[in-house]
């Protein structure tokens, strides 16, 4: 639905966007004044409020409306640094947030605020019997919380020692992540070395002078990076590129290890074995015996499909070497796989990728996508353009309620006859620039609450996204791997954006790690139904939608090479266990994480290194790029997997036969999506299903017994 479209009862929102109107210098002091703000309150807590009085509503109450509010500055003054184009507003904001992570470390080991808590916690079943249930959990996680940040430990040196570990690993996460942002290395290649890769992509390109004149310059951004990789026909270019994009952050590798090392010395501390511990006590799967026993059960059953799968294209390699009169070694390598994979899904499935991306531009994507939700979960998207734009603008000008020319925004409003109006924005940014976030990701850029009065606070969310910008000749075409991307991504903004929590701290996408993947996994599967996969296509050239048998052909693809993918996310998962769980905290600091990580990936996944040609382990330091074991997916990253076992189970048993049942989309809605982290995620779980999850549908999809 277009702005121009919108019914009266759509165009006062009841609420302003946020506004992105941050110097480098706005944007440091605010954080200091946040901090400042906070700060007051802790200390007047404090002064004000006897030890043995202390209860929820005298001391977390306070403490919850205070984290509601400074969340609506907090979340925008760090986000410059993944979107701003301006490389002092990105400073700036990862000084802010270092800032702010400082300071909440500080606030966290606040020995007379503990007190208070832990005091309210004891009391509460005396004095506050009938507190709700929301804030019950809350109460709970927040003594939790300061127990975690060393309060048990004993004051002096070691508690000094625990606050300094914290400090540094703030300071490590944010400065890996600007690195990963910063990147802006690449390779020169001649056209032809890089014949085969789509002339559409090479015309956008920047072209080489003085030593480079006559070359093309390939980036590591994944518009530039997949497309070589699937396209080039010449391995050594392939090679390159793979090896080079491991090792493009080489500070990152440092950065990694004194980050395991610090969390497991952090957790030995409190008490616990090691860091994964610590992290999965809190999860939906409380062990790491129970996430040890998940993958490596999993491994069992995929082994031997991912070896079929792999001699099957290995077989195709040599088909291929021998036609173009090129000599085979045998070997099928890591930089093989996506040329390969490619291959085999155009030949033995008659499918040729760029031509399906003829049948989705982004806009009408975009638009199309907008429209399934619209139906299934009862949502008007109102797009917002300029004239609306300065209207709703705090400021009264357009241009201060975005951070770059390319984002869209929308007004989203509850269309359903349950609904109560509003429910937020969403801004959209899908295009790559120098110093701007590399993958694809949803940031909730201010969380929804109860307001001190009672009225609700309205929650606004990001897409941020990487995909190929237009060219003179065609608009932005998606892969139909893109379109599950940004399906994905979508669904993280439409959780964020229907949360319904008292409290910020649960709001939307604010849950365990090992669940918050799951209602987006499960919208994945609406890009792989033969009529939704028709109602978001149009031809960008005639507007027709997507053949039936192209449709057929496509859906029969959806578990091509499954076993290599599922090895592949392994690979990931029990790397991270193995790099937070070690037996002693030694074996940690002998530990060689490259070597570690290229070795499982070959043990487990299957596809030859350059060790295979005499080149040591150590040659790629795949982990300095892995920006989520830093980012918050510590002995957390097995929750991709976890959560494909509860999606694949909710899709199943809820939507598979009609996808569109609007009645089954907004109980859902409001079951699962609503809640937040409000409530334990299994008990949300079980009450959508009816019953305990079953992976007997995730396996059946994978099409291995369970």
């Amino acid at each position: 639905m277009t702005a121009t479209m919108a019914p009266e009862k759509y165009k006062n929102p009841p609420q302003p966007p946020p506004i992105f109107t941050g110097t480098k210098d706005s944007i440091v002091s605010d954080a200091n004044a946040l901090c400042d703000s906070t700060r007051k309150l802790l200390d007047s807590l404090v002064a004000n409020v006897p030890t043995e009085k202390a209860t929820f509503a005298s001391v977390l109450k306070p403490m919850a409306d205070d984290e509601n509010e400074s969340g609506l500055t907090a979340r925008i003054l760090g986000f410059y640094q993944y979107v701003s184009g301006d490389a002092d507003l990105r400073n700036a904001s990862t000084e802010a947030e270092k800032l702010m992570d400082d300071f909440a470390i500080e606030c966290n080991m606040r020995e007379d605020v503990y007190q208070l808590v832990e005091s309210a916690f004891n009391r509460q079943k005396t004095e506050e019997p009938d507190l709700d249930a929301e804030s019950l959990r809350l109460l709970n996680k927040e003594r939790k919380n300061y127990m975690k940040n060393g309060l048990g430990l004993p004051k002096g040196p070691q508690r000094d020692r625990f606050k300094e570990i914290k400090k540094r690993l703030s300071q490590i996460g944010i400065a890996f992540q600007k690195n990963l942002n910063e990147e802006n290395q690449g390779l020169w290649f001649t056209e032809e070395e890089l014949d085969g890769v789509p002339k559409d992509l090479l015309a956008g390109l920047e072209k080489g002078t003085g030593e480079n004149e006559g070359k093309i310059k390939m980036s590591f951004k994944y518009p530039d990076l997949f497309p070589t990789l699937k396209f080039a026909k010449n391995s050594e270019t392939r090679k390159k590129v793979f090896i080079s994009n491991e090792n493009k952050i080489p500070a990152n590798v440092a950065l990694f290890k004194e980050a395991i090392v610090l969390r497991d010395e952090a957790a030995r501390m409190l008490g616990y074995p090691n860091h994964a511990a610590l992290r999965i006590e809190d999860k939906m799967a409380k062990t790491p015996e129970t996430v040890n026993s998940f993958l490596e059960g999993l491994k069992g059953k995929l082994l031997a499909g991912g070896d079929a799968e792999k001699n099957h294209l290995l077989e195709l390699k040599k088909k291929d070497e021998a036609a173009r009169g090129l000599e085979s070694d045998g070997n099928y390598y890591l930089w093989d796989h996506r040329f390969y994979d490619r291959m085999m899904v155009e030949q033995e499935y008659n499918i040729d990728e760029t031509k399906i991306a003829e049948y989705f531009p982004l806009t009408s994507t975009v638009e199309g996508m907008l429209k399934i939700f619209e139906e299934i979960f009862g949502l008007a998207f109102i797009k917002l353009g300029q004239e609306e734009r300065g209207r709703l603008s705090p400021t009264g000008k357009a241009d201060d309620i975005s951070w770059h020319e390319d984002v869209i925004i929308f007004s989203v409003w509850d269309d359903s006859s349950e609904g109560d109006g509003f429910v937020g924005y969403l801004y959209l940014d899908l295009h790559p620039r120098q110093g701007k976030y590399g993958h694809a990701a949803n940031f909730n850029l201010s969380p929804g609450f109860l307001k001190k009065d009672g009225s609700r606070r309205y929650p606004a969310t990001a897409l941020v996204c990487n995909f190929s910008k237009p060219t003179p000749t065609k608009p932005s075409l998606l892969k139909h791997e893109e379109v599950v991307t940004l399906f994905h991504e979508l669904g993280h903004g439409i959780h964020d954006l229907v949360g319904r929590c008292t409290y910020s701290r649960f709001h939307g996408t604010s849950t365990v790690r090992d669940f918050v993947e799951a209602p987006s996994q499960m919208l994945e599967n609406w890009c792989w139904t033969s009529s939704q996969l028709k109602a978001l296509s149009s031809h960008y050239e005639t507007g027709n939608s997507i053949p039936d048998d192209l449709i057929d052909k496509l859906i029969s693809t959806k578990h091509v090479n499954d076993a290599l993918f599922n090895l592949r996310q392994l690979h990931f998962g029990i790397f991270d266990m193995m790099v937070h769980s070690p037996k002693t905290h030694e074996e940690l600091t002998e530990l060689n994480p490259s070597k570690l990580y290229n070795e499982l990936r070959a043990q487990i996944c299957g596809l030859k290194g350059p060790e295979a040609l005499g080149e040591p382990s150590t040659w790629g330091q795949g982990q300095s790029t892995f920006g989520h074991l830093i980012g918050g997916y510590d002995a957390g990253y097995y929750g991709y997997l976890a959560s494909e076992v509860y999606s694949t189970d909710m899709f199943h048993s809820f939507f598979k036969k009609n996808p569109m049942d609007g009645k089954e989309g907004r109980r859902y809605r409001h079951t699962v999506l609503e809640r937040g982290g409000s409530q334990d995620e299994m008990l949300t779980l079980e009450q959508f299903l009816g019953r305990k999850p079953s992976s007997d549908a995730f396996y059946k999809e994978l099409g291995i017994t369970a």
